[in-house]
């Protein structure tokens, strides 16, 4: 493996969301988009680590896409790491919340809509735009 152990300790606070291989490939792939210079795609990634002829190089596309996991369960633990190593027990935490909004566009997007845009608006000018909130 290309990671130092500090962060395989890290990354292992995650391996009981995905199955064995999936952790695998998302080890080689983490290692990948790390080093990668440029476009931090899954295909230079793969570049990168030597695995550009890979016969399995469609199935590491497929660990974004196809295989089962909950990201809400991945934020929940990276929430949880996140606290254990930088905030005490007796510490008192505040979540600010960001209302960027995000701009996207297509035809499968449920839930775009036309929203005030705090970041281009200002106390009397108020401006719109299409996106996700």
């Amino acid at each position: 493996m290309f990671l130092p152990t500090e962060i395989i300790t890290v990354l292992g606070h995650f391996r009981p969301h995905f199955t064995r291989p999936t952790f695998q490939k998302m080890l080689l792939l983490f290692s990948g988009v790390i080093l990668t210079r440029g476009r931090h795609t899954v295909s230079a990634a793969l570049r990168y680590l030597g695995l550009a002829n890979n016969p399995n190089y469609a199935k590491f596309h497929h660990l974004l896409n196809q295989a089962r996991y909950s990201t809400l369960l991945l934020s929940r633990t990276l929430l949880a790491v996140l606290l254990q190593q930088f905030v005490g027990s007796d510490q008192e935490v505040t979540l600010v919340i960001d209302e960027t909004l995000e701009r996207r566009w297509g035809r499968k997007l449920s839930k775009r809509g036309h929203w005030r845009d705090s970041l281009l608006s200002s106390g009397g000018l108020n401006i719109t735009n299409s996106g996700l909130r």
